[in-house]
């Protein structure tokens, strides 16, 4: 059985855009928060990810919920969410979208 790996990474970004950095009307998606979401041929999925700062509050919070969502994606069977702060966030990461909403634009 193949599953279609560019398929399964946009439900996935779907999932991912329905969590927001407490601090912040955005989701963490259009924050620029999720560097990398790599799908493998088995379903398995690696997403690196960065928080807003090292010491940011949802620190837990927001990487369990990364998990936690993508595991519901169906045809996804296992996830491991890593966190690096390499390079660091900054709010030129931020979608354009992300920008307009926060008045950076």
């Amino acid at each position: 059985m193949s599953i279609d790996k560019e398929e399964l990474q946009k439900q996935i970004i779907a999932k991912i855009k329905t969590i927001y950095d407490p601090e912040i009307p955005v989701d963490i998606y259009e924050l620029g928060l999720i560097y990398d979401i790599d799908v493998n041929d088995e379903g398995n999925v690696h997403i690196v990810m960065t928080l807003t700062s090292p010491n940011c509050p949802s620190a837990e919070q927001i990487p369990q919920e990364v998990e936690e969502k993508t595991k519901k994606v169906e045809g996804v069977k296992d996830v491991k969410v890593q966190l690096t702060f390499d390079p660091p966030w900054d709010k030129d990461m931020m979608s354009e979208e992300a920008q307009l909403e926060l008045g950076f634009l």
